[in-house]
């Protein structure tokens, strides 16, 4: 299932691409880009507190095989200016500015828990902007238990302190055999990149994203019918952050989106089945 590593593509590893910036809407984003030069970029939006060392290299590196993939920090996160909004409307703005900056006129997103809360705001707003979308271990404005999000991790978060863990690994993984094997494999490879790695988004970051997070779980729902765009839709069996009833609920809700769930996996469930997810995500950007 991962024959897709050797699959010529991308020259540069994610582990090993530089670190680069751009100015859009008076703020500097920091991002990276790797893969061919060649058909639609695909954007990639990332987790509550991520910076761009908290990308999968494996998920990067395979779906680089066939498509520009470019990660981007959020404003006020790792190395991009500013602070860190307080909606998600503002972050999809800052990425649709983002995205202009760089000269793109269609786009592909792939979003992961908050990153799928940007790239759904951002396919209902901009909607000739892109032409597939992926929406991972995330959930529509006003989903079940999103509002919940800090009151979950925050025990998790402070065990991990205890533990000497990352809290992503009880966050985003099931506390069975299989899930803490693909938690320890997954936050080994983040792990990987050895020079030039991001900043870590600080305390108070995490806190302003914390405040978007809980205004789009309280948000009115949002016409998903409208969203007229191929979608793939993945997740955990059981995700404790944003609980996987709001992937089935999405998928119910936007017209031929395909869904995926993951058996005896959580929120990072597209971190634990990444061989299988990327040829899943090829398939879908491909068809």
């Amino acid at each position: 299932m991962s024959n897709y590593v050797s699959h010529p593509g991308s020259v540069v590893r994610y582990v090993d691409a530089p670190n680069l910036s751009i100015s859009a809407a008076g703020i500097t984003f920091a991002y990276r880009d790797i893969g061919p030069r060649t058909g639609v970029p695909l954007i990639l939006l990332n987790h509550w507190a991520a910076v761009l060392d908290n990308f999968d290299p494996r998920i990067v590196d395979g779906l680089a095989t066939r498509h520009r993939v470019i990660a981007i920090d959020y404003q006020g996160i790792g190395a991009s200016s500013g602070k860190a909004p307080v909606t998600v409307g503002e972050m999809a703005r800052d990425t649709i500015a983002l995205v202009a900056a760089l000269g793109f006129e269609k786009i592909d997103l792939l979003g992961f828990s908050l990153g799928g809360f940007v790239a759904q705001e951002i396919a209902l707003k901009a909607p000739g902007l892109v032409r597939k979308l992926i929406l991972t271990g995330t959930g529509p404005a006003g989903g079940e238990g999103i509002e919940k999000v800090g009151p979950v991790s925050w025990p998790l978060m402070i065990k991990g302190l205890l533990t000497l863990r990352d809290p992503k690994f009880y966050l985003f993984f099931t506390s069975t055999a299989n899930g803490r094997r693909a938690a320890k494999a997954f936050l080994a490879r983040l792990k990987e990149r050895k020079a030039d790695r991001d900043k870590a988004a600080t305390p108070a970051a995490l806190l302003r994203q914390l405040k978007a997070i809980k205004s789009w779980g309280q948000q009115a729902p949002q016409d998903l019918g409208s969203i007229r765009i191929p979608v793939l839709i993945a997740n955990g069996d059981n995700d404790i952050m944003v609980p996987t009833a709001n992937s089935a609920d999405m998928a119910r809700r936007i017209p031929g989106a395909q869904l995926v769930i993951y058996e005896d996996a959580g929120h990072g469930g597209i971190f634990q089945y990444h061989a299988d997810f990327v040829l899943k995500a090829l398939s879908f950007l491909d068809a």
